[in-house]
């Protein structure tokens, strides 16, 4: 058996469609996504593949800034139903005894009360298997609808959330595991000595009070965290428990883990407490015919809008603006304030300070299946890929995309699971019932 085994994450989302847009227009791909049915049925695929955890991508607007408007986003389905994720997290917990469940929730939008009881509550509910994927928002679109009147320059989102985080844990940390006594003779509920207020008074938050939720069974929630670029990255190392990355190479996978460990316990972190997770698509065939097949079929579902829509959504930029062919200004980069991950990926991979719009659409893959290492081929030859990026270093794990639901996660459980446990690259059983057990981590941090 290795020492070292991979960590299994189900990449989901609670709208019509996977994060690859066409999935909807999948024939296989359920068409019931506003159900409990149907996220039961996706949990039960992620815990019978012996997955750590399933979490949700959220945003808070539907991609309406191509073209200043929603309809070629509705037309085509490209992630225009968005639901509350928490809610549905507690229904796929019911059907569920060790999978890990995490929800996004902004900190640029949400404030540190909010947010750290709505996740305590529901690592209770779950049997302290609850996390929370961190992010700070990126365009317009989501402010406007949470009554703003626009986004946060970038760096200064960062700010803001690092000192939402400091209050969070300062919250989740109030009540000592040993509070609560139900000293029914005695009449005495919880030591008082071992609840502690807190108080904040910062550039973004002054909070005073007790903070009304005791720990939870795993200390409190997993910090899920995507930050892949300066500020962001530095944010992620030094928060993050589980980091998501979009990575091209395992050439590229090894600099960044190497990078980010490093970082890590310059920052006075255990690199080992830090899991790198890559997102990569699947596609698994009994033999590589068949999932060549399939992986072409999948392919050609995609359409131009749905990148089109989504760079604008991700870039806060109204690609409908620009010509194919025509480079974008210094001012014009300058300006984007959404995900500087992708617009740093795109001047490295063109070549070109001033990339044009179709370098923007080929460099990123938005919106079809090739905007993540994608494996296809028979059980053994996925189980090959994803075993040279584990073992070279590249990667702790990976974050699987679906390119069709929930039929890529019951595939993946049926036919790759078996072969990396056979590897000894696998967990065969849980570690135990809380998320850090499963993932190996400490109880809770403080901060």
């Amino acid at each position: 058996m290795a020492d070292r085994q991979i960590v299994m994450v189900g990449f989901l989302q609670a709208q019509n469609c996977s994060n690859y847009p066409a999935s909807w227009r999948h024939s296989e791909s359920a068409g019931d996504f506003m159900s409990p049915a149907y996220y039961a049925r996706i949990a039960r695929a992620l815990e019978d593949g012996k997955f750590h955890l399933g979490f949700f991508d959220d945003r808070l607007a539907m991609p309406d800034i191509y073209g200043a408007d929603h309809a070629e986003s509705v037309r085509n389905g490209v992630r225009v139903v968005k639901m509350d994720p928490v809610p549905i997290l507690a229904t796929m917990a019911m059907g569920t005894k060790c999978l890990g469940l995490a929800a996004t929730c902004s900190t640029t939008y949400y404030g540190p009360f909010h947010i750290a009881r709505t996740f305590m509550t529901l690592d209770h509910m779950t049997g302290g298997r609850a996390g929370w994927n961190v992010v700070t928002s990126l365009n317009d679109s989501e402010a406007f609808n949470m009554g703003a009147a626009g986004t946060i320059e970038h760096d200064r989102r960062y700010d803001r959330a690092d000192e939402l985080m400091k209050n969070v844990i300062d919250m989740w940390n109030a009540w000592e595991p040993d509070a609560i006594q139900l000293d029914k003779a005695n009449g005495v509920f919880a030591d008082p000595a071992k609840v502690h207020r807190t108080e904040h008074a910062g550039d973004w938050f002054q909070n005073k009070g007790t903070f009304t939720v005791p720990q939870s069974p795993q200390g409190h929630p997993v910090v899920i965290q995507a930050g892949q670029s300066g500020r962001g990255r530095q944010f992620a190392i030094e928060w993050g428990e589980v980091i998501f990355t979009i990575l091209t190479s395992v050439e590229q996978g090894k600099q960044v883990r190497s990078e980010m460990r490093a970082d890590a316990e310059r920052l006075g972190r255990d690199p080992d407490t830090i899991t790198i997770a890559p997102a990569v698509y699947v596609t698994v065939g009994e033999t590589q015919s068949i999932a060549e097949d399939k992986y072409a079929y999948i392919d050609s579902l995609a359409k131009p809008i749905d990148g089109l829509a989504l760079l604008s959504e991700a870039l806060n930029f109204d690609f409908a603006t620009k010509q194919m062919d025509e480079p974008f200004s210094d001012e014009e980069l300058e300006g984007i304030s959404g995900l500087r991950g992708i617009l740093d990926r795109i001047i490295r991979m063109s070549g070109k300070q001033n990339p044009t719009l179709a370098d923007f659409v080929e460099f990123s893959g938005r919106g079809t299946i090739r905007e993540a290492p994608h494996f296809v081929g028979n059980p053994k030859q996925v189980a090959d890929n994803l075993e040279e990026w584990f073992v070279e270093g590249a990667c702790d794990g990976y974050v699987l995309a679906a390119t069709h639901m929930p039929g890529a996660y019951e595939e993946f459980t049926r036919y790759v699971v078996p072969e990396l446990q056979r590897r000894g690259l696998y967990h065969k059983e849980y570690k135990g019932t809380t998320l850090r057990e499963n993932l190996g981590l400490s109880g809770y941090r403080q901060k």
